[in-house]
């Protein structure tokens, strides 16, 4: 099992940027496909993005598409999420996760971390 620790969140504007780290350990990072989820208050757990474990793909709800890119570093166990033009709409905790695809979305595997929070501001 993957153990994950989500980190870089924060306060910006509407119009800035962040990037989330997220930080694996435990079994073969390199060979998990992994994913990026938000949930925003009273809301369920939104995908966000994915990334195949070689990098050759990646995948993006259409609300993020244009303005986040996930990357991983397989030589660091690290996944990250670079978010661009933020939007108050973006506000939500993150989450990142060992993902599967489902048929027809991407499936987190495992128990969600603490997750880190993203908060824009209007």
């Amino acid at each position: 099992q993957v153990q994950l620790v989500e980190s870089g969140g924060g306060l910006v504007q509407a119009g800035g940027s962040l990037r989330l780290s997220c930080a694996a350990s435990g079994r073969t990072f390199s060979n998990v496909h992994m994913g990026w989820f938000r949930q925003a208050p009273g809301k369920e757990h939104e995908f966000v993005a994915a990334i195949s474990w070689s990098r050759a793909y990646t995948y993006y709800a259409d609300s993020v598409k244009g303005r986040f890119t996930i990357s991983r570093d397989n030589a660091k166990n690290t996944v990250y999420l670079q978010m661009n033009n933020l939007k108050p709409e973006d506000t939500a905790v993150y989450y990142c996760a060992a993902v599967e695809w489902s048929g027809s979305t991407w499936r987190p595997l495992g128990s969600w971390g603490q997750g880190t929070q993203v908060t824009v501001s209007s």
